[in-house]
């Protein structure tokens, strides 16, 4: 059996543009603990006001799996245990296991610690045996373990046994600095297999590229005690992700850590962590991202329909993902095929509307569009020339103002005219804090008396890419429109040489596209 300890809220957030509220933070314990995570590090207790808030929080939570544990070091040179801050921070959490690190490589003891060797083995063994007496169960992370293995590989064996002597109940060698290899973990990892009988973990950072590889590997020789971060948040270049170490050792080692049910929801725990750590969602992450189980190339997708294991390692549906086929300009009719082919199971690649939609897309990307992050732009396409789709209102025409006052503040004005369902011409006018929001906000008016689900809809991600720099400031951009209603959201594609055009264009297919669904 292998456990997992997340952390994410302590090591992870000391990641550049990573902080979480205390909000954030039982948020994101909540949801480990479903996933089935056994320990959540919370962080330094007493540290800091949001850390104190936060253990006095948490003690009240009802856990079904998980256990928080606070976080802190070894006794500081220049205290006796009883006296302390950080341990007796440690203790007034009332938490029952405790993590604490200590200094596996001389140069740290010597040179940041300014201590003997000698003393620093004594700094670990009071600090272990000071909370084993308090009650409490430690897990000794043994930093830079695998540098000080390298450098003396007997004084690092030593502080393992200045911590397993004095009582610690797992001990976990780190790669702190993550620029080990894997060999040279697997020979650290099985050193202290065979000098001690307590469970040894893993934590790995991933400074050469090889922190995942480098845990997963620890476990393969016999650790059973994995460390890391969601998103491979953390310091630096980050943690070993969990995201992809857990799916790993459960789908590719068969060591069942959680239940298949919790392995379907690893995708959302990723993408939620990524939302209130306020930052994108890395769509090429192993197992998690959108970029997964991606397919774009016209071979790859005419095996996959043929076969899913020529192209994919797992099933996504294992790890709550799903297949994408991207359409492209390298598609061929083979790729239009997957993409339809569930809605339309009685054409072939030769039909004439296949032919059709194959030169309707290459035109269209001829022209600068990209259906690839823009599946609903695609789908409208797919329908208007399949089925003759006509739209549920038609755009006449648009006018932008936008003024800048003495006072450097501006106004966007935007006025629209539209033909509605009753065959009348609607012109409505609408002020915006930016031109899109005022186009925005004059197409809701012009529309949301015809159809209220309109109302439901919000934009959620808008993006601008310039198609061709060397035409300067009369280049052509795509602008991507992410937009939801709260159950779904969709992405929606426009090009043109005028900004406020393409992101009209991009805007009205949005609209467009919760409409057509819901009155399919």
């Amino acid at each position: 059996m292998v456990e997992f300890y997340d952390t994410t809220l302590r090591d992870g957030s000391q990641a550049e543009g990573v902080a979480f509220s205390v909000e954030d933070k039982l948020i994101i314990i909540d949801e480990l603990d479903k996933l089935g995570i056994r320990y959540i590090e919370g962080g330094y207790p007493g540290s800091n006001p949001k850390d104190i808030e936060f253990f006095k929080r948490a003690k009240d939570m009802q856990l079904d799996t998980a256990v928080i544990v606070p976080f802190g070091s070894t006794r500081y040179p220049t205290y006796s245990p009883d006296t302390d801050p950080n341990l007796s921070a440690l203790l007034e959490t009332g938490a029952r296991i405790v993590t604490i690190f200590g200094k596996s490589w001389r140069i740290h003891a010597t040179d940041v610690l300014r201590v003997t060797a000698e003393e620093n083995l004594e700094l670990i063994k009071s600090s272990v045996s000071y909370l084993v007496e308090n009650g409490r169960e430690v897990i000794y992370d043994a930093e830079h373990f695998f540098d000080g293995y390298a450098d003396d590989p007997e004084y690092a064996l030593e502080t393992l046994r200045a911590a397993t002597e004095s009582g610690a109940k797992c001990l976990v060698l780190c790669d702190t600095n993550g620029g080990r290899l894997p060999l040279e973990i697997q020979e650290g990892v099985k050193a202290a297999l065979n000098a001690f009988s307590l469970p040894i973990g893993i934590h790995t950072h991933n400074d050469a590229g090889m922190g995942a590889a480098n845990a997963v590997l620890a476990v393969q020789v016999g650790a059973n005690h994995i460390q890391g971060t969601f998103n491979g948040y953390g310091e630096r270049c980050g943690n070993a992700n969990l995201a992809s170490i857990i799916p790993t050792v459960q789908l590719k080692l068969g060591i069942q850590c959680i239940s298949d049910e919790q392995l379907q929801r690893i995708t959302d725990v990723s993408r939620l962590i990524s939302e209130l750590a306020n930052l994108p969602h890395d769509e090429r992450q192993a197992y998690v991202g959108r970029s997964a189980f991606a397919h774009k190339g016209g071979l790859h997708i005419d095996a996959i329909r043929k076969n899913r294991l020529t192209y994919e390692h797992i099933e996504p549906e294992k790890v709550g993902n799903s297949q994408r086929i991207l359409v492209s300009d390298q598609s061929g009719r083979g790729t239009i095929m997957k993409k339809i082919e569930k809605e339309y199971p009685d054409l072939d690649k030769n039909s004439p509307q296949v032919l059709e939609l194959f030169n309707s897309l290459k035109q269209a990307e001829h022209d600068g569009y990209q259906y690839e992050a823009a599946e609903a732009s695609f789908e409208l396409l797919t329908h208007k020339v399949f089925n003759g789709y006509e739209s549920f209102f038609q755009q006449l025409g648009f006018r932008v103002i936008i003024e800048k006052f003495t006072d450097h503040s501006m106004r966007s004005e935007a006025t629209v005219k539209v033909t509605t369902p009753d065959k009348s011409t609607t012109h409505t006018a609408a002020d915006g804090d930016g031109p899109v929001n005022a186009l925005d906000t004059a197409l809701r008016k012009a529309l949301e008396q015809f159809y209220p689900e309109l109302h439901q809809v919000r934009l959620m991600d808008y993006k601008v890419r310039v198609l061709d720099t060397k035409a300067g400031t009369g280049s052509k951009v795509r602008v991507l429109i992410e937009a939801g209603d709260g159950v779904n959201s969709w992405r929606t594609v426009g090009v043109s040489e005028n900004i406020i055009s393409a992101s009209f264009d991009a805007l009205i297919e949005s609209f467009e596209y919760k409409l057509y669904k819901d009155n399919k």
